[in-house]
């Protein structure tokens, strides 16, 4: 929980379903899903989502669902009242984010900024 309020990330029940499929396929000593963010794409920042062996320090851990994602420290600022979602298509699939600190995406939406 960021400041004894809301959690800094929400997950779908699609996403939660997702993290659990991931994690029981996962090799070796996973404790959970992390999320990161990167500085890349043609708007400036990108989510990353990678397996997490252990508890880094500073990270927010959250446990909604019955999964647990560590939201790396760096990230939390760029993510505080995000959902986290996962969308199947016919041509794509992956982990999506309704983020309210986006000022802009670009138009392929894999990257975004904030003001």
């Amino acid at each position: 929980m960021f400041g004894g309020g809301a959690p800094v990330l929400s997950l779908t029940d699609a996403a939660a379903d997702r993290v659990k499929r991931l994690m029981s396929g996962a090799d070796g000593d996973v404790l959970g899903l992390r999320v990161a963010i990167s500085s890349k794409g043609c708007s400036g920042l990108s989510y990353v989502v990678e397996y997490a062996k252990e508890h880094k320090q500073f990270e927010e851990v959250v446990e909604d669902k019955g999964v647990r994602v560590f939201v790396d420290p760096a990230a939390v600022m760029f993510l505080i009242g995000s959902t986290m979602d996962y969308e199947e298509g016919k041509f794509a699939s992956g982990f999506t984010f309704a983020n309210p600190n986006e000022t802009a995406r670009c138009g392929c939406g894999e990257s975004f900024s904030v003001a």
